[in-house]
């Protein structure tokens, strides 16, 4: 009954006081919503991260041709280093331990251009087996097969962005779009791709949506070189059966290439998995960090609670000695402050739950800025403005208990 009674008291000094109260939550609304908002930012950049390493294969080994100027280039060849070659993935299929596949690549810059529309492409030649490699998912049409590589058809898969800007609404399937200065035939489109906002290695940042996927093969044939000096190859990703050998994998995958380029350092080697591994760990922190930014908004309004509700023990301070000489206990005072405390962080913390909800929802559908909205995030937001609101309370609700009776009716 104490505990009824209490409350009733808590509620009945809230509703007569509706703006004060009201002002009072404020801080604990913006603080929570605050607290849901940013971890909801933090989420979706993780998941957005995720997203493109698992793209490039968590069990996957990037070996990348290096960007070098046309001086170093003709240094290295003097050093009889041939670059990346068609030779070098054999040599790493049949030495490494445990390779499930490997899909070499070449690149080139070029105009994609489709009747009076043009874009600029990176025109990558791949072999059939990269969409076991790597997570190439057609939206339409199909992807480079065996027949298209082994006859060296001039064929090609789209981009989601390329197709979009060289055809609109248009389907582009069974359409020809000129290549520099070859005519290929579409026969599919790619999926949406994560994008890379950062340079990642020798992964320089690109909108692998931009890219035009052709046969290796063709690519040999029909792209002719911007340098006669340049490498065979641009990438390869060597495919692993399991990922928990990937670092001493990666070793022996070094010292092959060391020796077949003999001792040039002309290409760099990406372990996609300890990329993820890092930014999930860069995640926490940002999340962290975001979340105790957001968190100073809940303290303030903790000390806000303290401020009214200091304010209020000296307004009702007749009240309280009145109450205490009819045979109320110090307990008793103290969970009527309390209580009054915790309604307004509940209240507060409720409201302030909503808002962030709406906020995290706007965010994500108004801007680019994507948001993944967890439960714990809100479970943890509530139940920080609840602590802050108890403890805050605390104080005002102790020195209220405090108040001898006679003085306290004596009060002017």
């Amino acid at each position: 009954m104490q505990i009824k009674e209490s409350l009733r008291i808590a509620l009945f000094g809230l509703r007569d006081h509706k703006f004060r109260s009201f002002l009072t939550m404020l801080g604990i609304i913006f603080g929570t919503a605050s607290v849901i908002t940013m971890i909801s930012i933090g989420e979706g950049a993780k998941k957005q991260a995720m997203t493109k390493y698992q793209d490039l294969g968590v069990s996957n080994i990037i070996i990348r041709d290096k960007d070098l100027t046309d001086a170093d280039l003709e240094t290295v060849r003097t050093k009889f280093s041939q670059g990346l070659s068609l030779d070098d993935t054999r040599a790493i299929r049949e030495i490494v331990p445990g390779v499930a596949g490997v899909a070499p690549q070449s690149e080139a810059k070029l105009d994609a251009m489709y009747e009076d529309k043009s874009a600029k492409a990176t025109v990558i030649g791949v072999t059939p087996e990269v969409t076991n490699i790597l997570n190439y998912r057609v939206d339409k049409g199909t992807f480079i097969d065996r027949d298209h590589y082994d006859r060296q058809l001039k064929v090609c898969v789209l981009g989601a962005n390329i197709a979009r800007e060289l055809f609109s609404y248009e389907d582009p399937l069974g359409r020809n779009i000129k290549l520099g200065d070859q005519w290929f035939e579409v026969t599919g489109v790619l999926k949406t791709k994560a994008l890379f906002t950062e340079t990642v290695g020798e992964l320089a940042a690109r909108d692998l949506n931009n890219d035009v996927y052709i046969p290796l093969s063709t690519f040999g044939k029909r792209i002719p070189k911007s340098n006669i000096l340049l490498s065979e190859l641009k990438q390869a990703t060597i495919k692993l059966e399991s990922s928990e050998m990937l670092i001493e994998s990666a070793d022996v995958i070094k010292s092959i290439l060391t020796r077949r380029h003999f001792n040039n350092d002309d290409f760099s080697i990406i372990i996609p998995y300890e990329l993820m591994e890092q930014e999930k760990r860069e995640s926490r922190i940002y999340n962290l960090l975001l979340a105790s930014i957001a968190a100073i908004s809940l303290i303030v309004g903790g000390i806000g609670i303290m401020n009214i509700m200091l304010a209020s023990v000296m307004e009702r301070t007749q009240e309280i000695g009145i109450r205490r000489a009819v045979g109320g206990r110090r307990s008793d005072i103290m969970g009527q402050f309390v209580t009054e405390a915790m309604a307004m962080s509940i209240t507060g913390g409720l409201i302030g739950v909503f808002l962030g909800i709406v906020l995290s929802l706007g965010i994500g559908l108004l801007t680019e800025v994507k948001t993944n909205l967890t439960l714990y995030s809100i479970f943890i937001a509530f139940g920080f403005s609840v602590v802050v609101g108890i403890t805050f309370g605390y104080l005002p609700a102790k020195r209220a208990a405090d108040l001898k009776p006679i003085e306290s009716i004596r009060h002017e």
